[in-house]
Order: C-alpha cells, then structure tokens, then sequence
C-alpha cells in the first residue's frame, strides 16, 4: 500500500469500549490516525465515527485490511466504508436550463477546490453546451418526453455505469428521477433546492415568494431519494430579506445561497464526511485536511 490517508465511516450500535477497539486495530496494523471524530445518538443508541489515518510505512494491501477489519467489525455489528485520498471519484452533473450551479462547480474544479474527475454533463436541452465546452467537459444532450422518459433514463443510466460515475449532481436538473434511477444510485444522487419559510413548490417558486412578502430565502442540498426534496439534508443556508426586495433580488440572492450550499455539499460527500442514517445525513466537519 502506498504512502496515503484512508478515511472509515464507521455507524454501529453504541456500547462500551469501542474507541479502544477501532484505535487499537489501527495501532496494531501500523497506521497513525491523523483524526478521529465521533458522534452518538443516544436516542437511537446509535454510534457514529470518522477516522482517517496515514497509511505511510504501513505495508498491508487493501483487501488485507479490508478482510481485517471485517473480522473486528462483524461482531460489533459494524456498518462500515473504507475510502482512499488516492482514488479521485468520478462525477457526473445533470442540468437542465439554469447556468449557475454547473458553472460555479466547474470553476471549483477547475481550480481543484473540488477532488474530483467530472467526467461529463447531462442535459435534457443544448442549451448549456457552451459551458460544457468552456470547461473541456463532455456534453450529453439526452431529450426527455414523457413518452420517452424511460428510454432516457436507460441511456443515462448506461452512460453513467459506463463511465463508472460515484456521484451525480443534479445541479437545477428540472426532472423528476424514477424510482428505479434514484435506487441504482442510493445515496450517490445530490439534488439542491430553494428552501423557503413558507415553502413554495412548482412553479415560480420566487414570484409567490415575493408575493408573499418572505423574510428568509434559502437552499438545501440533499440526497436524492423516492419522496420528492425530502431526502438526507446535507447543507442548508438561509439569508434574511426585507419588503425592499425585488422578484429579481430574490431569484439572485436564491442563486448565490444555492452555489454555496450545492457546492460545499458536494465536497463533503467527494471528502468521505458523510455518513446516511435513515432520514438523516451525520456531516462531520472538516478535521483539518
């Protein structure tokens, strides 16, 4: 195994002696933990770690540890992943007609804020592919019907797999995903949304907002799953307005927030800081990398 951080996402039943346990394996193996951050519901008498450690004069391969640590996890009825900083994950961004979200991720990665290999973006319009050629990355016109809305999702899915795609970003892509697309790619679909105190869904969500007179305006990023924007919450923000506010303040304040919070959810998950129980989405922090 080469010099590198591994990072353990660690969910189990709480109970007595488990820092010792995990932290002693490591030990024994020869790794150095560079940080180990934890959390504990104890209504669901749930445990929760994140451990990253340097792997540097270590000489164990991957299925060595990996077997390993099965064998100290099964008893303790661990549900746990194993990710390594030396593996970029491969991302593809979904968008429909908004600019905003791809733009602002492509730059972050292009200026390597976001580790990742953005592999290619999909669309069900062209016209956004002059961004995509901006950027040098490749654009996928893929039109949606609803009469053809499942040989669509076939052919994303295929390009998706072919690709081996980690994640998907659904940066403003304006369709609602199958419940069979969503379940191929559990827990590696981020969706954003506006998020408004009340809420306004369909269309012109900022025309009734500001008919409405808001006071905060907002956006959540979240994990896409079968129940429409209801999914894991990963980030959220909100910022206050007033009566002054025009419709076009709003719909740009909306697009900043949503930049922010789409982007640093997206490097949470690209960062392993993620761990998915039930409903909810424990985020740990950055621990200093």
């Amino acid at each position: 195994m080469k010099p590198q951080v591994v990072t353990f996402l660690i969910k189990c039943p709480d109970q007595k002696g488990l820092v010792a346990k995990i932290t002693s394996f490591f030990f024994e193996k020869g790794f150095n933990i560079l940080s180990c951050q934890q959390y504990v519901n104890a209504i669901e008498n749930t445990y929760f770690m994140r451990i990253r450690l340097s792997a540097e004069g270590t000489n164990i391969s991957k299925k060595e540890l990996e077997n390993s640590f099965l064998e100290l996890a099964t008893p303790l009825n661990f549900k746990w992943s194993v990710n390594y900083d030396g593996k970029k994950k491969n991302v593809a961004i979904m968008v429909s007609h908004t600019s905003h979200n791809l733009y602002d991720l492509l730059q972050r990665h292009k200026e390597g804020t976001l580790n990742c290999n953005v592999k290619m973006i999909i669309s069900n319009h062209d016209k956004l592919r002059y961004i995509a050629d901006m950027f040098d990355i490749p654009y996928y016109h893929l039109p949606i019907t609803k009469e053809t809305k499942q040989a669509q999702e076939a052919q994303v899915i295929e390009l998706l797999d072919s690709h081996e795609v980690d994640l998907v970003v659904m940066a403003r892509y304006m369709q609602i995903l199958s419940s069979k697309f969503i379940n191929h790619y559990s827990e590696r679909i981020i969706n954003i949304h506006h998020s408004f105190l009340p809420a306004f869904q369909g269309a012109n969500p900022y025309k009734r907002a500001y008919e409405r007179g808001v006071k905060l305006i907002g956006a959540t990023a979240h994990y896409a799953t079968e129940d429409l924007d209801e999914g894991p919450i990963i980030e959220q923000n909100v910022e206050p307005v007033t009566h002054e506010s025009t419709l076009e303040n709003l719909k740009r304040i909306g697009a900043d927030i949503e930049r922010l919070v789409l982007a640093k959810a997206v490097k949470c998950h690209l960062n392993n800081q993620i761990i998915v129980s039930g409903n909810r989405a424990i985020v740990f922090p950055e621990a200093g990398e």
